[in-house]
């Protein structure tokens, strides 16, 4: 059970710092991914940026923890299930594409959730 937890914290760890990656380079493609309507003005590319920049830290922060703090690891990921559960409810209370919200963000979140109860139970 502790292999498939840290195989999917993994998992998570790499796509979340790509999807980071890209939104810090502008691609509008992954800003209409997000769920949300695409704003056609060249100012919400910030919003793509600042976006990009939190995934890259929360892919790291829990990449370190992996090596760093594999004890509280489990803790690290249930709070870090926040995040997408956050991006699941911003998305569909803004009438943006309720498909991406379920598939996409509460898949991550509760991905990230499995992870932890099996990190926690493999103790």
């Amino acid at each position: 059970m502790h292999f498939i937890g840290l195989a999917i914290t993994w998992v998570v760890v790499v796509g979340i710092i790509g999807i980071g990656i890209a939104y810090l380079a502008k691609n509008e493609a992954n800003a209409a991914g997000f769920g949300l309507p695409v704003l056609p003005a060249p100012d919400a590319r910030g919003w793509w940026q600042v976006k990009g920049i939190r995934d890259v830290v929360s892919g790291l922060v829990l990449g370190i923890a992996i090596f760093a703090a594999p004890q509280a690891l489990w803790w690290l990921l249930l709070v870090a299930a926040i995040t997408p559960f956050g991006d699941a409810a911003i998305i569909w209370t803004n009438r943006g594409n309720r498909k991406t919200a379920l598939a996409v963000h509460a898949g991550t979140a509760i991905g990230v959730v499995v992870a932890s109860i099996l990190l926690l139970i493999s103790r």
